[in-house]
């Protein structure tokens, strides 16, 4: 291959015969791991825990993806006191040398992104253009995270002096300490990375535990940073319920500060508690109930791509899912014929296969779930397309529903709480004020979306929207596919807690704390 394909979130076309045999040969090297065991990482020497823990791929349960050591609190502990033990070391080294570092373990995944990307694909069934895009992805958080610590010399910044030139003053970021990262199933890696990255450039050091459902990923990441030359100790891998490994690395005073990806509820009780003896700095990123937003000026072609594209791609398993549709009333009916049209299309089966486009959900409470919502729908309004449970052949061995597009009252609880499934909920409005208001009233405040060709009402929405990523006529997605140092990515409300927003020129400032010197000649 003369120059590496890249794949994005936004790559709209599957017909690059080289990166498909490319692909298709991560896929036997990505086979031939599964089934090995894979040790915790603790001051660089792996480790067992309390037993083992299988996981079994959401493709089909048949397919033994690993076992995995089961992490313990004191394993969480040993982890702890090896990451502060190995911080002033870190923390020293010229941070052109811990970028460095950070760069080589980029450039390693993107070597291996093809074997990463089939690895990802059985582990949490995602289709190969959004397992590729996802690896991607991570490679490209460690580049431009480092590149963004590079840009500010290394956060070291003379300030104005008051006219005395025996007085020198600077603003200098310093590191926090010791940073526990915890990532959720449906980015294994690329939330994994991310935050890392930000710890890691700054001089922290970490302790990461993946979802249990992404341990094989998060496993990939530990084994790309210590080939990458991570000293001992300055990254630990600690895998293991949340209610032992999680909850040690939440009350523990050796933690400095956390990173979390998950449920609202989850990640608000963490904010909550996580503060004891004095501030400590807690960025959580808590989920969406994504609104899209077509008025009777939008082409609805293009609305319609954009929302069944957000709407179920990766089985709406996204916190900036498109979940919800507001369509002014005069273009209701042929945006949801358009939209089941279009939903009708998919692909649904295995997808490590080229054909499929939407794979499994990651378990059968997931599934569950699903038909749940689509009973409610059918019960207070109507499904238009989709909403079964698939079970026939090979497909009863996974995690397979139906995309479903479903139209109940504005008010239904379908329209309020995250369902992290493919279903997306569509209410007719009578102006774009009221598409507005009504998806203003969400507690969630992740991405939104428009369609319209009227530059009035463009700005409307975008002045009043209440969301950090926001989409304008966006065919590849009405409201997800954002990318490091092009489209930030963070929530306002409770989609998160600081204000700054992944992928952006802001993100890595949150991992350290502000110093100034004034030094007298």
């Amino acid at each position: 291959m003369t120059e590496r394909i890249k794949i994005t979130y936004a790559t709209l076309r599957n017909d690059n015969e080289e990166l498909h045999a490319l692909y298709e040969a991560g896929v036997a090297r990505a086979r031939a791991r599964l089934g090995a065991h894979h040790r915790n990482l603790v001051d660089g020497v792996a480790r067992d825990g309390a037993g083992t823990f299988e996981l079994r791929s959401p493709i089909d349960d048949r397919v033994l993806v690993g076992t995995f050591a089961r992490g313990t609190a004191g394993d969480a502990r040993d982890a702890i006191s090896a990451a502060r033990a190995a911080q002033p070391a870190w923390r020293a080294m010229p941070w052109r040398e811990r970028l460095a570092i950070l760069r080589r373990a980029a450039e390693l995944i993107s070597e291996r992104q093809m074997e990463y990307a089939a690895v990802m694909a059985i582990e949490v069934g995602k289709n190969r253009l959004e397992a590729l895009g996802e690896v991607e992805e991570a490679a490209d958080l460690l580049r431009y995270y480092a590149d963004i610590f590079e840009r500010n010399d290394g956060y070291d910044h003379p300030m104005d002096n008051l006219g005395d030139p025996a007085v020198h003053t600077r603003s200098i970021l310093r590191p926090f300490g010791v940073f526990a990262v915890i990532s959720p199933f449906n980015f294994p890696m690329a939330l994994a990375a991310g935050p890392t990255a930000g710890a890691l450039a700054g001089g922290n050091t970490v302790v990461f535990k993946p979802a249990s459902a992404g341990a094989m990923s998060g496993s990939l990441l530990a084994e790309t940073l210590s080939d990458a030359g991570i000293p001992a100790g300055v990254f630990n891998l600690v895998m293991g319920p949340g209610s032992t490994v999680g909850e040690e690395l939440q009350v523990n005073p050796g933690v400095d500060g956390i990173v979390f990806t998950g449920s609202f509820e989850v990640g608000f009780a963490l904010f909550q508690r996580f503060s004891t003896r004095f501030p400590r700095p807690c960025i959580v990123e808590m989920g969406g109930k994504n609104p899209a937003i077509v008025t009777a000026r939008a082409d609805l072609e293009e609305a319609a791509e954009g929302i069944m594209r957000s709407a179920f791609g990766y089985g709406g398993q996204k916190c900036s899912a498109n979940s919800r549709v507001y369509v002014e009333r005069p273009v209701r009916d042929e945006l949801v014929r358009l939209l089941a049209q279009k939903t009708e299309k998919i692909t649904i089966g295995d997808p490590l296969e080229r054909e499929n486009w939407l794979g499994p959900l990651i378990d059968a409470s997931a599934v569950q779930r699903h038909q749940r919502a689509v009973a409610e729908a059918r019960r207070d309004g109507r499904v238009h397309v989709g909403g079964e449970h698939l079970t026939e052949g090979d497909l009863g061995h996974g995690f397979y529903v139906e995309p479903t597009v479903v139209e109940v009252p504005a008010a239904h609880r379908l329209f309020q709480d995250e369902l992290f499934v493919p279903l997306t909920a569509v209410a007719a409005v009578d102006s774009l004020d009221e598409a507005i208001a009504l998806a203003n009233e969400s507690p969630f405040g992740l991405t939104a979306g428009v369609y319209s060709e009227d530059p009035g009402e463009v700005e409307r929405f975008l002045d009043r929207i209440e969301a950090g990523a926001v989409y304008v006529n966006r065919r590849a997605g009405a409201t997800t596919g954002a990318w490091p140092g092009v489209q930030p990515f963070g929530g306002w409300k409770a989609s998160g807690s600081t204000g700054k927003a992944g992928l952006s020129m802001y993100y890595p400032a949150q991992f350290l704390r502000e110093q100034s010197h004034t030094v007298v000649d």
